[in-house]
């Protein structure tokens, strides 16, 4: 599907068709376009946990007060981020770089992000929202649906995916294909009223 189709196309979808499934070739073309999504320094801190288990699945559900794409999508995926990846031998996220790139980058990142909690938990989050529109946009493309998710217990998540200290969960994405054709838009505000010159 060619791009701003997918863009148009994609909407958040709660009734998925509970037949349907993902080929693992597709799920991982997925996955692969995901992971070309920015972040800053390169350092790539989204973890991704793929929900397989049908119980564990039961319990994602309850910790999501009920809500019923988690048993009914084809793929459910937990977006979550590693708070301290900045610190986890950053010279692997330019090692492809050259010499002089990397001698000027890799200390730039310890003086960016430490001794800065919120700095740290604000750059996972927003590589989360990033990862997670490539992941929503690959899927249209690919024809298939999604519902980014952050209607759940966050505690009780990590409590399900054993989250380890120091990460964070941004949201919840269902993956499948529409058991009904998405309702109209809600209702868009116009470019004028959110695209601003130089200074509100």
């Amino acid at each position: 599907m060619e791009l701003f189709s997918a863009i148009e196309q994609r909407r958040a979808i709660k009734h998925y068709d509970t037949e349907a499934s993902i080929p693992e070739k597709d799920f991982e073309q997925i996955m692969s376009a995901t992971l070309l999504s920015p972040t800053s320094y390169n350092i790539q801190h989204w973890r991704f946990v793929r929900i397989k288990s049908l119980e564990l699945r039961s319990k994602l559900k309850d910790a999501a007060w009920g809500q019923q794409q988690i048993d009914d999508a084809s793929e459910v995926v937990i977006l979550c981020a590693d708070t301290q990846a900045w610190s986890d031998r950053p010279e692997r996220y330019w090692a492809n770089a050259d010499q002089a790139t990397q001698a000027v980058l890799v200390p730039m990142i310890a003086s960016f992000y430490a001794g800065k909690a919120q700095t740290q938990r604000d750059e996972a989050m927003r590589s989360c929202g990033m990862a997670a529109q490539t992941l929503m946009l690959s899927a249209k493309a690919l024809g298939y649906d999604t519902c980014p998710m952050i209607g759940f217990d966050s505690d009780a998540v990590a409590d399900i995916i054993q989250l380890p200290d120091k990460h964070v969960i941004s949201m919840l994405i269902t993956i499948g294909k529409a058991k009904d054709e998405a309702k109209v838009r809600g209702g868009q505000l116009p470019l004028s009223e959110v695209l601003l010159d130089n200074h509100f």
